[in-house]
């Protein structure tokens, strides 16, 4: 019939839409960045970081999955806070949930050196349950928060560790409020103390 043939049109549009939305958040994500100009305005309170993330095939039948790593610009050979973002549509609502590694030091470096990448299964990952994000979208601008009442939890090489995550992500400008929290003392130890850290994308990676 001419109305169901409508209303498949209709929910296959509705699709490609949130697909290509998607894909424009990876699209932003995917690159190298650096936050050189605000570590030379504010050293004290601004680390000089170089932050790579890039695309890995995982989750391909419904997501874009990133890789992302970080290192300070005086120690590009000890990146640390190795990661997995999986950008996801659920639902309606777009999506970012991390994931850990079970051992990071299998791909320590692959921001620098993407074929560690390679290969990379999901055995060798662990989902971060209270570890989501829900993303808006306004004037090519996405901004990613935690939803109320979530907490990101959990434990690496016998450490709790507890952190609160957020970014904003633009075309050529990423904006990082991850905080480390104390967990007995919910105070913020480390990360965006005073303020959001703010890479510029230095290169795109396809």
């Amino acid at each position: 019939m001419l109305s169901d043939r409508i209303y498949r049109s209709e929910i296959d549009r509705e699709r490609n839409q949130e697909i290509n939305v998607l894909s424009t958040l990876a699209e932003y994500l995917v690159g190298e960045f650096d936050n050189r100009a605000q570590a030379i305005e504010s050293p004290i309170w601004f680390v000089h970081l170089r932050l790579w993330q890039r695309r890995v095939k995982l989750f391909t039948e419904d997501s874009f999955t990133i890789f992302a790593e970080q290192s300070n610009v005086l120690k590009l050979d000890q990146p640390y806070r190795q990661r997995l973002l999986r950008l996801q549509e659920t639902a309606g609502a777009i999506t970012v949930q991390y994931y850990q590694f079970k051992d990071p030091s299998l791909v320590r470096g692959a921001g620098q050196h993407p074929e560690l990448l390679e290969g990379l299964s999901e055995s060798e990952i662990e989902r971060l349950p209270g570890c989501v994000l829900q993303v808006s979208e306004s004037a090519g601008r996405f901004i990613a928060a935690a939803p109320p009442e979530t907490c990101c939890k959990f434990s690496l090489q016998g450490t709790v560790i507890q952190v609160s995550l957020g970014f904003e992500a633009m075309r050529d400008r990423f904006l990082s409020y991850d905080k480390g929290i104390n967990p007995e003392t919910q105070q913020a130890i480390w990360g965006a103390l005073m303020g959001a850290y703010e890479f510029e994308k230095l290169r795109s990676y396809e």
